[in-house]
């Protein structure tokens, strides 16, 4: 342990608080908070078996300090702003975590629709959900719709009604309130049989199915049959998911933490209303012996206010009161927090204990490599490019254009050697003329270096290296601004794409790998990453330029309708596609002049393809 962590960890008082490991250069690399500080941080200093990734952290650690709370609950709430602000790369951040899609009902709405959404919001809507795995919620929805005449279209009526109904009337998908056919008092019966349906209540939608197949059947209509047919299938595979023991009222979060000792994997059953509908694994290190301690990190971390949360969560750990606080604080309600030792909700537990030990035994064997071989690369890429530091963040900047013509650049990022796309970045060329890749690429660097030292490096934070997709004459225009904006502390390197060769600022000389290596390897990702993202920009661009300039030919076309049709058709191809109904739908476009769109594609077909 170095002297002045060993000082400081000896001096730590025995209270509740925060505490922020610091590296090197003074990044925060771990953010955590403790009921007892002096225990807690000690621990990380002590002998003992560690995982990879622990040791590597507390190897980095070069000084910490720490911040006192009145409570423990107190300290999680700042632990996770904290988090949130560094973004430390030894948190548990659930970076694997996918945003499953939910349900959503607004009962406010004159004539509500059922629509999908991927983030449950305290908006007093209702959320029926995730679905995931084998059952997809666009298959649900379109049950709900058939079943129920859910009206499908995006109107706002405003207590207008509409002089008549759109085609989704005449196929029988819908009773047209918008129209007045049908009185809200009738829509919203079909409404709460819908929410009845999703609820767990199956029978009545499939007997609606039933009818209607039959009806299409005897009408020789056996397209229709067919397609009522599918959604059966459909509805026969939810209720195979159904738990009969449970009952249909039941909806849980079954949670179960495993650890070899090493690591530990985290597995979420979702049980709504008595049907599974899948499972979710995580990954997390074992920072302490106690499962209790994992178990409401994940907890903490997991109900961040942006999900459902069920009636109960089933697991064998006890849940803190800071963290139970918390929980049931952002969801502004009562959640039973439940320990089953016999019954159905133990055979669930049981059930989610089987896929966390499951997952635990891959991500030892797969994951865990795999966090190796790009710790190890970054390591050979200091090493043999004679980097000044470890390459956590490294971003490679590449130029686009066609003979000149819409020119932009591209920057992609990287952190500890996997795409980091929330942080990627394009940039149109403004001052460069012509076909000047060198001048383009000192503009885009110039533009990128100058958040640095500023409000705006928290949104652009300083990276360790900078690669430039190119030889010796890119690096050398480069070297040109940093040495003119007095840049420093970041390393600066060059990889040629035809001899995959890479150039530094320490040698004359190209250095070679072969192209096994993983250090390697990982470079060439990063520079076609960036080559992908500026090609798709430049693509874009183009794409919506000749839209722009095919729309000026049309009279009655200025730039309000102009943008708006851009705005919903993006390109060429999608408004040719287009129907006169759906051209008439965008804003300030009306029947009249979508026609007159029409007309013009019709009779200018052979220019638009040339």
């Amino acid at each position: 342990m170095k002297d002045q962590v060993e000082n400081k960890v000896k001096l730590l008082p025995k209270s509740p608080g925060v505490y922020v490991m610091l590296d090197g250069d003074g990044n925060v690399i771990y953010v955590g908070k403790a009921k007892n500080l002096k225990n807690r941080v000690t621990q990380y200093f002590r002998n003992g078996l560690k995982t990879e990734k622990v040791s590597a952290m507390v190897r980095s650690v070069e000084d910490f300090y720490y911040v006192l709370t009145p409570t423990e609950r107190d300290a999680l709430s700042m632990e996770n702003n904290l988090i949130k602000k560094y973004k430390p790369k030894y948190n548990i951040l659930l970076k694997d975590d996918k945003s499953y899609p939910y349900i959503r009902v607004d009962l406010k709405e004159e004539f509500p629709r059922f629509t999908i959404s991927r983030r449950v919001k305290k908006d007093g809507a209702k959320y029926f959900g995730p679905y995931m795995l084998s059952i997809s919620v666009n298959d649900v929805l379109d049950i709900v719709k058939e079943a129920y005449k859910i009206r499908p279209c995006q109107k706002n009526f405003g207590g207008k009604l509409q002089k008549r109904e759109c085609l989704n009337y005449h196929l029988g998908l819908c009773d047209a309130p918008c129209s007045g056919r049908c009185t809200r008092e009738d829509y919203l019966k079909n409404v709460h049989l819908a929410i009845d349906f999703l609820s767990g209540n199956d029978d009545v939608a499939e007997k609606k199915l039933l009818d209607k197949m039959t009806a299409f059947a005897e009408n020789e209509e056996f397209e229709k049959a067919l397609s009522i047919k599918n959604k059966l299938d459909i509805l026969s595979k939810i209720k195979e998911k159904k738990i009969t023991a449970l009952g249909r009222f039941i909806s849980a979060d079954v949670i179960s933490v495993k650890s070899d000792g090493l690591f530990a994997s985290i597995a979420v059953l979702f049980v709504r209303n008595g049907k599974s509908m899948g499972v979710k694994c995580y990954q997390a290190e074992t920072f302490s012996g106690e499962g209790d301690e994992r178990f409401n990190e994940f907890l903490s971390a997991f109900y961040d206010g942006q999900r459902e949360v069920p009636g109960e969560i089933i697991s064998e750990f006890n849940v803190f009161d800071s963290v139970k606080e918390k929980i049931e604080e952002q969801l502004g309600k009562k959640v039973a927090f439940v320990v089953p030792e016999k019954g159905v909700k133990k055979d669930l537990l049981d059930m989610a204990n089987l896929n966390a030990n499951e997952y635990l035994d891959k991500y030892v064997d797969k994951i865990v490599r795999k966090h190796e071989v790009l710790e190890l690369s970054l390591k050979r890429l200091k090493t043999e490019l004679k980097l000044s530091k470890l390459p956590v963040r490294m971003e490679c900047f590449d130029i686009s254009h066609i003979s000149g013509v819409d020119k932009v650049g591209a920057m992609v990022v990287f952190t500890n050697g996997e795409p980091d796309r929330k942080e990627y970045r394009r940039f149109k060329i403004k001052t460069v003329d012509g076909n000047n890749d060198f001048a383009s690429l000192q503009e885009v660097l110039r533009r990128r270096l100058s958040k640095l030292n500023t409000v705006e490096e928290e949104r652009f934070p300083r990276p360790d290296l900078i690669v430039i997709d190119g030889g010796k004459g890119q690096l050398s225009s480069v070297k040109e601004v940093f040495d003119e904006m007095k840049v420093d502390g970041i390393d600066l390197i060059s990889l040629a794409e035809r001899e995959e060769e890479m150039f530094t600022l320490y040698s004359k000389d190209s250095i070679k790998l072969l192209k096994s290596d993983k250090a390697l390897q990982m470079l060439i990702r990063l520079r076609d990453e960036a080559h992908r993202f500026a090609i798709t920009f430049n693509r874009n661009l183009r794409v919506k330029r000749s839209l722009k300039s095919f729309l000026t030919e049309i009279d009655g076309i200025g730039k309000v309708k102009r943008d708006a049709l851009i705005d919903k058709f993006k390109d060429l191809s999608s408004l040719i596609s287009a129907s006169v109904e759906e051209i008439a739908k965008t804003e300030g476009i009306g029947e009249k002049l979508a026609v007159k769109i029409k007309e013009f594609l019709n009779s200018n077909g052979k220019k638009i393809q040339d």
